[in-house]
């Protein structure tokens, strides 16, 4: 098979590009894999976006869908189209860390649902990529393996949870990933590392053999340059999952055929709110959110400034329940060998000990009303555009109560059920990658992909590159603070509640482990305290289900 394409060029490729070579036979994808694999074995060291290297295996299914292709047998627009999955997604026979030491020796013997289907659709799957420990926790050090670096400057951090699916498309190792996000774990990453990341709809895209963090809040979604390159792998992952209880059966569209570059009345809800009053955005991110907005209105969209609720409401909500949920979903472990789990995922865990039954519910009957307080929102506008979180800081500029301490702008869509596209829309100060969100209505993320995909037609941020020299020498990094670091003399009735709470979950926590869970407390004591107690005796909380009979 003949190509006209230098090798030197084919990790630029997007999804679509590559897809529409290997369809008319201009790119061989055994070529192709051989060109990812060597700029991955050579710029890899630098990035550390892998966890586990399936290269020899990639060159061998590229092989058979270069033979199905010659065979006339083409599979569509994801066939011999390399890709890396998220270290928490089942892959049958090859290890599922979830980056931790917890699952280091965790083989599955069976893929995840949304594994299963990239394989169905002829992808050839590079590896399984890094991660924040248990999609949760990071960026930690005290890992098996050390945390993804950002490819536009590797002494910064990329985002997480999601850290190597992004640093392995930034890097251009490989054209596609899929990611998982609870709380932002797929819009950081993105954000920060100048690529573009979907979160979809709850039940959209099957979870089945994704290692949990909240059975609540957990999405799993595509990653990729474009949004033309999300919305195709959104076309090849989606659709019902028998094995995932919150898995939604329905009609799908054809994404890719609503990308359109025209917004003639499609209205624009602007959360302005988000970035102008209860956030820290710089000068730059204002500038840049208001720069896309006028490119916005340019290609005909309607856009008018809408309020949500705070931001630290919604965080609220989503922290009490995830944090319960993930704490029960690994207390065996930390029962048993709290050891292995990282400093940083301890920081975040062990506080949740504190929440009551009586907080879980009241936190679920907010979530119940969240949902209900965007239909107002749903009748006036087709979507929704707000902020990311700034350029990615260094490595030690991460504060391990950061996460307790402050609300952001991804957590509140998590809440409400909304998908959310994350993609760049300019670059800070000190020159690395800015982006923003566009949320839907539940199931819109037709009207979101065209946004974006118009957005991005009519601008170049998508097109910027990292540049990594191979053979360079990634520089060292500091880390971030030690856990725990000065908590003081606690309150005696503080340290007694942490001590009942802990022997209660059945946690012998050493000295350190306990600092950490002291230095969290005042935080998720706090939380709890805010959430309302004014609800009436119907209102439900939001996991309140109705049985389906065939």
């Amino acid at each position: 098979m003949e190509t006209s394409i230098q090798a030197t060029e084919l990790h630029q490729l997007t999804i679509a590009q590559a897809g529409e070579l290997i369809r008319s036979r201009a790119l061989s994808p055994l070529e192709y894999a051989r060109a990812l694999v060597a700029r991955a074995e050579a710029l890899e060291p630098q990035v550390n976006s892998f966890i586990t290297r399936t290269f020899e295996q990639a060159l061998d299914a590229a092989h058979a869908a270069e033979s199905e292709i010659a065979a006339g047998e083409y599979r569509g627009p994801l066939h011999g189209i390399p890709f890396a999955l998220k270290d928490c997604i089942n892959t049958a026979g090859i290890p599922t860390t979830g980056h931790s030491r917890v699952l280091a020796s965790n083989v599955p013997d069976r893929d995840a649902g949304v594994a299963a289907k990239l394989k169905q659709a002829g992808a050839v799957m590079m590896g399984k990529v890094a991660m924040h420990e248990l999609a949760h926790g990071g960026p930690s050090f005290d890992a098996p393996w050390p945390p993804a670096r950002n490819p536009w400057n590797l002494s910064r951090v990329t985002g997480g949870s999601s850290s190597g699916s992004a640093a392995a498309i930034a890097a251009g190792l490989v054209p596609a990933s899929i990611g998982t996000d609870t709380g932002g774990s797929i819009r950081v990453p993105a954000s920060r590392c100048g690529i573009t990341g979907l979160m979809p709809t709850p039940g959209l895209v099957g979870r089945s053999g994704t290692i949990p963090h909240s059975h609540t809040f957990d999405r799993v979604g595509p990653m990729g340059k474009t949004v033309m390159d999300c919305a195709i792998l959104l076309q090849g992952i989606a659709g019902r999952d028998p094995g995932d209880p919150a898995s939604v059966a329905r009609t799908l569209p054809d994404y890719r055929g609503a990308l359109t570059v025209d917004l003639r009345g499609v209205r624009i809800g602007v959360l302005r709110h988000q970035w102008e009053e209860e956030s820290s955005a710089s000068a730059e991110e204002r500038r840049a959110m208001e720069a896309a907005l006028c490119v916005l209105v340019e290609l005909g969209a309607v856009v008018e400034d809408c309020t949500m609720g705070p931001l630290q409401g919604y965080n609220d909500i989503k922290t009490v329940i995830a944090e319960t949920e993930i704490l029960n979903v690994h207390q065996a472990a930390l029962a048993e060998r709290p050891g292995d789990f990282g400093a940083d995922i301890l920081g975040r865990m062990l506080p949740a000990v504190l929440f009551s039954a009586n907080d879980l519910v009241r936190a679920g009957r907010e979530h119940r009303r969240a949902i209900a307080g965007m239909k107002p929102l749903y009748r006036r506008f087709d979507a929704f555009i707000t902020t990311c979180a700034g350029e990615a800081p260094p490595f030690s500029a991460h504060d391990p109560l950061g996460f307790w301490k402050h609300a952001n702008p991804y957590a509140a869509a998590n809440v409400t059920g909304q998908p959310v596209l994350a993609l760049p829309n300019g670059f800070g100060a000190g020159g690395m990658p800015l982006g923003m969100q566009i949320l839907g209505r539940p199931f819109g993320e037709e009207a979101i992909l065209r946004i974006g995909h118009a957005y991005q037609s009519a601008t170049g941020w998508h097109r910027r590159r990292a540049e990594l020299p191979a053979g360079a020498v990634a520089p060292p990094v500091e880390g971030p603070r030690p856990a725990a670091a000065g908590t003081g003399d606690p309150d005696p009735a503080l340290r007694a509640a942490c001590q009942w709470a802990a022997a209660r979950a059945g946690l012998d926590l050493d000295g350190r482990m306990f600092a950490q869970l002291l230095e969290g407390a005042p935080h998720a004591l706090a939380m709890a305290d805010r959430l309302p107690r004014d609800h009436g005796h119907a209102e439900a909380p939001a996991n309140v289900f109705s049985l389906e009979f065939p």
